[in-house]
Parts: C-alpha cells; structure tokens; sequence
C-alpha cells in the first residue's frame, strides 16, 4: 500500500475528496489509517502536481468516522487486474 494523502470533505454527491501529492491509478482501492477499506478512487482532479481525488465510498464505510476524522492519512493499493477471455471466433457459413 502507498501513501495517498490527506481527506478533506464529503461533496454533496456523497463522495470524498481528498488531497494528494502524487496521481493515484484509477480504480485503487482506498483505506484508513486503521486498515479498513473505505472506497475506490473514482476521478482524479486538479493541478497535477496535487491532484485532487474523488474516492467512492462503500456503502459499508461509516460515514459519520469519515465525518469526524478530516485530515486523516488514507492509502491506496492497485486495482485487481481483470483476465481477459479470448473470444471465440464465429464459424464462417459456407456458400
């Protein structure tokens, strides 16, 4: 896990934005200083060298912590990667 930054608020939209000083990859999952999982980085924002960072939080994050702890150090791993299937390739139909 890497160091992210700092949380600053939750947007009305209900996502939280936090403030960081490198680009984090899209799609990272997100935790607290305590470990816990909090949410998936959503969009990230701003001046390159401190973007901003619209994390979507889980619906089994506490809102109300999240709302207490503002300033709090967050961190983030890299997203799962997908295996792609290969296509199987339709049979021609003869003429």
């Amino acid at each position: 896990m890497k160091f992210l930054g700092n949380s600053l608020h939750i947007a009305n939209s209900g996502k939280l934005i936090a403030r960081s000083s490198q680009t984090p990859t899209s799609g990272g999952i997100v935790y607290d200083s305590n470990k816990n999982k909090i949410g998936k980085v959503s969009y990230v924002f701003g001046p390159t060298k401190q973007p901003y960072i619209s994390i979507r939080l889980f619906k089994s994050a506490n809102r109300d912590e999240i709302k207490e702890n503002y300033g709090e150090e967050l961190f983030v791993s890299k997203p799962k990667s997908k295996k792609h299937k290969k296509r199987r390739m339709k049979p021609r139909q003869k003429k």
